[in-house]
């Protein structure tokens, strides 16, 4: 199991319930009666939890592979420390050997480093499984997967062609690669290096995108953050002003990849998507921070002046993107994928570095995420304001971004904890906008945006500092849904995995919802969109939210609840029909002018009809 961490004494058993109650989740257990309901919410939550009203992530005790930990509605199932190589045991916290992004492919998750990768099976959630281990170090090794083929991005001087150890030396060396690598992962014991891009500012993140009418390309956003190299060792790169056309800063850069033959892999393209329209001068966003300090007093760090993007989401399906790029977020048109162009663009007095985005599914909202400190920071601290090194949601109103709120982790963190808003993915629950997030070592946070105005936090989970005297770099890095389960890299401790518990805040049916929306490979920067088939845990989550609205009379409630468990039961024998007959007998008393009953009469239809189809 590796060093899963001591757990905050004073945990309660779970309570026992039969499997019809948790088919139905906690919308089921009002059914058994209100002592019951509030037995199962009490084994949910930590005794210290109930036992005062302090945050249970408060005062835990500190440890590198020992931290005291603390949860709610988030359960950990597993925890492999980081492997021999990857790791250096006096200095925990050398950035050198950071856990970076992950990206997943099948049974398999690929968790990026600083210096190099790791691939685990994780076809069993609660055993991961070590399987592949490649050393090529440099920085910050975030990862994607298309296919056979895995995206590693470069940016670090030390990074080198062949993968070596020993570095690259010199202001010109040329054997040192910054950009993109491409691995053919067919033979997953053998990654084998098949294209090595080399950009002009290397890649601190890169983004997949697809085209619709391109399926035999895939095209990599590269977003280049640290210095411009010479061009005496890569040629066309300058370290140039906003005047120079040529400048090498201003711009992301595009990669095409042929599918069948990656190792033609090459720049085509270097869209200025911050140009302004009118002047037509390529540093047309925002060029100083909009005060002399940020609103804490400090200085800036890092300071908001978009020279480059830090991250990009891309959502294909639907053809948007949303750009975090340091001083300004970006709505960007990617229906040509080689050709982005900018649609809007906003800014936020209190954001120091627009840093990472996600997109709600119906692609109405983006969440972007603020890393003031740089991430090596503590800015959640009693004294930091909710809006400082926090979330940012917009909603999407007629092609243009417009704010509605922020949202940051609750609980404060202590000095020795470097903790800022960082990288996350959607928790796929249906009729629900609802994310799970890294927040360094703030631990893992899960908040639901459905309404875009008032997000509030529905689960968590969290270490002690990595150190009691001192602030380590440590902590999660990213935090991302797959299949069912959530996974988390922390920074200087490994790999984490975990499965959604129910409580007040998610029911059951819900999470056994989420978990029938799958996929064959899984990059948060390339959001998929999510569906969910027809079936019988999509309809119990729907009755779930149903029964939350209060709109749904009790005989209503009643009925749906006995036809849905006769219609499963019928399906495992020869009346096929009748499961038909009373999914649509039942879907006819609902009241439908209101919107959670109207979803859950479509589902039950959609089933009823999903299920003729097999009779």
């Amino acid at each position: 199991m590796g060093h899963a961490g001591k757990i905050r004494k004073g945990g309660v058993r779970p309570l026992r319930i039969s499997r019809a109650a948790a088919r139905w989740g906690r919308a089921g257990l009002r059914k058994i009666g209100v002592v019951a309901a509030g037995a199962v919410l009490v084994g949910l939550l930590p005794a210290t939890a109930m036992a005062d009203d302090a945050d249970p992530r408060t005062g835990l005790g500190a440890g590198w592979l020992d931290a005291q930990q603390a949860s709610q509605g988030l359960e950990l199932l597993a925890h492999r420390d980081k492997p021999e190589g990857f790791y250096q045991a006096s200095s925990p916290g050398n950035a050198s050997f950071a856990n970076s992004d992950m990206a997943f492919s099948g049974k398999y998750a690929f968790v990026g480093n600083f210096t190099g990768f790791n691939i685990y099976d994780v076809s069993t959630p609660s055993n991961p499984v070590l399987t592949t281990s490649v050393v090529c170090p440099g920085g910050q090794g975030d990862l994607s997967v298309y296919g056979n083929l895995l995206f590693m991005s470069v940016e670090e001087t030390r990074g080198r062609i062949d993968c070596g150890t020993q570095g690259a030396s010199g202001t010109v060396n040329p054997d040192r690669f910054r950009g993109v690598r491409i691995f053919d992962v067919s033979d997953i014991s053998k990654p084998t290096q098949v294209a090595a891009v080399q950009t002009c500012r290397g890649s601190h993140t890169h983004t997949l995108v697809t085209g619709k009418n391109d399926p035999d390309n895939v095209y990599v956003y590269v977003q280049g953050t640290a210095s411009v190299r010479s061009g005496s060792e890569l040629a066309g790169c300058a370290n140039t002003a906003a005047t120079d056309p040529n400048t090498s800063q201003w711009r992301i850069e595009v990669i095409k990849v042929p599918l069948t033959a990656p190792q033609n892999a090459a720049v085509v393209s270097t869209p200025r998507l911050f140009t302004d329209p009118e002047t037509g001068a390529i540093n047309g966003l925002q060029n100083a921070p909009q005060t002399p300090r940020h609103p804490s007093g400090s200085s800036w760090s890092p300071s908001p002046v978009t020279t480059h993007c830090h991250d990009i989401t891309a959502y294909p399906e639907i053809g948007l993107a949303a750009g975090a790029c340091a001083g300004n977020g970006l709505l960007i048109d990617i229906s040509d994928p080689a050709n982005p162009k900018r649609l809007d663009a906003v800014t936020d007095p209190n954001f120091a570095y627009w840093h990472s985005a996600t997109f709600n599914n119906d692609g109405t909202k983006v969440v972007f995420t603020d890393e003031w400190g740089g991430g090596t920071g503590a800015r959640c601290r009693v004294t930091d304001e909710p809006s400082w090194g926090a979330d940012a949601i917009f909603d999407i109103v007629d092609g243009k971004l417009k704010f509605r709120s922020y949202y940051k982790l609750p609980v404060p963190q202590t000095n020795q904890e470097n903790c800022v808003a960082h990288n996350g993915s959607l928790v796929p629950v249906p009729g629900r906008d609802i994310m799970v997030q890294a927040w360094y070592q703030g631990g893992v946070s899960v908040f639901d945006f459905t309404d875009s105005a008032n997000p509030h936090e529905i689960a968590y989970f969290d270490r002690g500092p990595v150190s009691e005297t001192s602030l380590l770099l440590g902590g999660f890095w990213s935090a991302y849904y797959y299949n069912g389960h959530v996974y988390g890299s922390e920074i200087a401790r490994g790999l984490d995995a975990f499965k959604l518990a129910a409580s007040e805040h998610l029911d059951q049916a819900e999470i056994d919802a989420a978990a029938t929306a799958t996929f064959d490979r899984f990059n948060t920067q390339q959001q998929p969109r999510v569906t969910w088939p027809a079936s019988f845990p999509l309809v119990r989550a729907y009755y779930a939210q149903a029964l939350r609205t209060g709109t749904m009379k009790k005989n209503t409630a009643d009925n749906v609840r006995k036809f849905v468990d006769r219609a499963e039961r019928f399906t495992n024998g020869p009346q096929k029909n009748a499961a038909v007959a009373q999914l649509r007998a039942v879907s006819h008393q609902l009241d439908t002018s209101v919107t959670a009953q109207a979803t859950l009469a479509k589902a039950l239809n959609d089933l009823a009809d999903a299920l003729s189809l097999k009779a």
